[in-house]
């Protein structure tokens, strides 16, 4: 490879040393807002749980960026929330909020005119105010039932003007808000997957009965078969393995293809061994309720292929999910 010039060398280490300058301003941004995380962020966590209506995020500029991504993830992880245009909500849009609903305004100053302006709107209609500002004492957080402070030691921008440091600081408030939301309302996988169905993020939380084989695509044998019969059920139903189930219909083994030819290594004459003798005992199982990943993850530590689908504290199987069907569907 040919090196690259001097000029272009030196250029390159500069660009380096300022993303590195940018990135530690930003984390120490954080360290400090972590630090000074108090009973005024459980009590926020409080409201936004009690909330019967609506989260409304509110703030104009790039905080209103910031408040467009929070509202985001609330919804996305169980929360009921919306972004209103601060700007907008003053010629209208405050029609939008409604009795039951908390309010969530971000400010870096906490005196931006138009989210100011905002805050007759909110107490008249008495609403709960939860504000994320980097000024403790401005009119925002005056008129807040609850402050979260984002102030932040400096702005990584070389003039101290862009919004930066501080900006990170109030998304990443919002994410843990969130976070601590969802983790107490006990919002779980399979809600985030009812949540999000399309996309590479709604593959990966398929559910193992979205893809599992049922009823006559089934593969079962009763553990007394001739071996004849398991050799044509597993011939027929093309998923390379079949479940042994005793007379109650409990799975009480599995024959795969090499459980076979394990078996012509004892015996050239397969009419001589009966199914029993060539199942393997306690197979792995799941739950239709598992997320297809975390099949994946199963098939994975054991090496295995397949994995028969039992109803929680039952022994009868509902299905049969292959690696194929995994694949096919794009969850790995």
């Amino acid at each position: 490879m040919k090196p690259l010039p001097k000029a272009r060398r030196a250029a390159d280490t500069e660009a380096l040393r300022r993303a590195r300058r940018v990135l530690t301003i930003e984390i120490a941004g954080l360290e400090a807002v972590r630090a000074r995380l108090d009973a005024r962020f459980a009590r926020a966590v409080e409201l936004l749980a009690s909330c019967r209506g609506k989260v409304v995020v509110t703030g104009i500029g790039k905080s209103g960026l910031i408040c467009r991504k929070i509202a985001a993830t609330l919804a996305s992880t169980g929360t009921p929330a919306t972004f209103l245009q601060a700007a907008e909500a003053v010629h209208g849009d405050f029609g939008i909020v409604g009795r039951g609903d908390v309010v969530l305004a971000l400010s870096h100053s906490g005196e931006v005119e138009e989210v100011v302006r905002l805050l007759p709107l909110i107490q008249r209609h008495d609403l709960p105010l939860i504000a994320i500002t980097g000024a403790a004492d401005s009119t925002l957080a005056r008129a807040a039932d609850v402050v979260l402070d984002a102030s932040v030691p400096a702005e990584a921008c070389p003039l101290g003007l862009a919004p930066t440091a501080s900006t990170t600081a109030a998304l990443a408030l919002g994410d843990a808000l969130a976070v601590a939301l969802f983790e107490r309302n006990g919002f779980s996988e399979s809600d985030f997957a009812a949540l999000h169905p399309a996309g590479s993020l709604g593959r990966r939380l398929l559910k193992v009965s979205d893809l599992m084989h049922t009823g006559d695509a089934l593969p079962l044998v009763r553990r007394d078969a001739p071996l004849a019969d398991t050799v044509l059920e597993i011939s027929q139903k093309r998923l390379g393995v079949t479940g042994v189930v005793d007379r109650r219909g409990h799975l009480v083994g599995i024959v795969t293809d090499g459980d076979l030819r394990r078996g012509l290594e004892r015996t050239r004459n397969l009419s001589q061994l009966a199914t029993a003798a060539v199942m393997a005992k306690g197979p792995k199982t799941i739950e239709p309720g598992a997320l297809a990943a975390r099949a994946l993850a199963v098939m994975e530590r054991h090496s295995i292929t397949s994995l028969f689908v039992l109803a929680p504290g039952s022994r009868t199987p509902l299905g049969v999910l292959h690696l194929h069907d995994i694949l096919k569907a794009g969850v790995a």
